[in-house]
């Protein structure tokens, strides 16, 4: 059985870590598995959205420390060989195309870095999130203290890392690092109508505007509003933003605004 499921269903890529026995644990085949798996979605112009999740009970472990503590593999040889070429940081590829987080479980120290790796996070009800690296003796290698610090706050982030504390989900939700929080039967179904949301809008729209988001946590909060009114004349220029391209899209927008109020 494959260790990273991948499926595409309505222009959504579902990629799934798929050894559930050690709770998705971050293998070497894994680590190996997941950013060709990624990159099969980002490649694949089918596909407007990536899923994450993980098979039940977990979401990912984190490092398989079983497999690091016999000997076969040292971290940071691990670490190296899940990493995509050319440099890129963290466990996956860098994506143009959202990633929506499915937390059906624990995720846990890497795992934890590999959720905070997606666009957003839907949780179930039975997540829960905790940073163990400093209980395991290790150091964070994939971001987690910038981006743990971003989601929730430096003085929340020290507090989980120092600690090793788990946080549930509804604390998650409050914290702002999961979007949501979702009964577990409905994780995926949820999952799938945020993904078709995405799929409906413009998608050259939608990589622009993530990838501002990307270039404004590289500077500070000065510079990111010179970065995201650049972006805008730059999109002008290139015709993202004509004004027949928006009227065709005024009536459909104006529609589905309707339906969500009345809904």
């Amino acid at each position: 059985m494959p260790v990273v499921l991948y499926e595409v269903i309505d222009r959504v890529a579902i990629v799934t870590l798929n050894r559930p026995e050690a709770r998705n644990a971050l293998s070497a085949e894994v680590r190996r598995e997941l950013p060709r798996a990624m990159r099969r979605a980002e490649d694949d112009p089918g596909v407007d959205v990536v899923i994450l999740t993980g098979a039940d009970p977990a979401f990912c472990a984190g490092l398989d420390l079983k497999e690091l503590g016999s000997g076969a593999h040292d971290v940071a040889a691990g670490a190296r060989s899940g990493e995509p070429a050319g440099g890129v940081r963290g466990p996956i590829p860098s994506m143009t195309k959202p990633v929506i987080g499915a937390i059906n479980g624990a995720a846990i120290t890497g795992g934890f870095e590999l959720a905070l790796h997606c666009s957003f996070l839907v949780a179930s009800e039975r997540a829960r999130f905790a940073d163990t690296h400093s209980r395991v003796g290790i150091q964070p290698g994939w971001g987690l203290t910038v981006l743990l610090a971003e989601a929730v706050g430096a003085r929340r982030a020290r507090e989980l890392s120092i600690t090793g504390n788990f946080l549930d989900a509804p604390t998650a939700q409050a914290w702002g690092l999961v979007n949501h929080v979702v009964r577990h039967d409905e994780l995926m179904p949820f999952c799938r109508r945020l993904a078709a949301d995405v799929a409906s809008s413009d998608q050259a729209g939608v990589r622009r505007i993530l990838r501002t988001y990307a270039e404004q946590q590289l500077v500070d909060g000065g510079h990111a509003w010179d970065l995201e009114a650049a972006a805008g004349r730059d999109w002008l220029r290139s015709g993202g933003g004509s004004a027949d391209t928006i009227e065709a899209r005024r009536q459909s927008i104006m529609a589905r605004g309707r339906a969500q109020a009345s809904g």
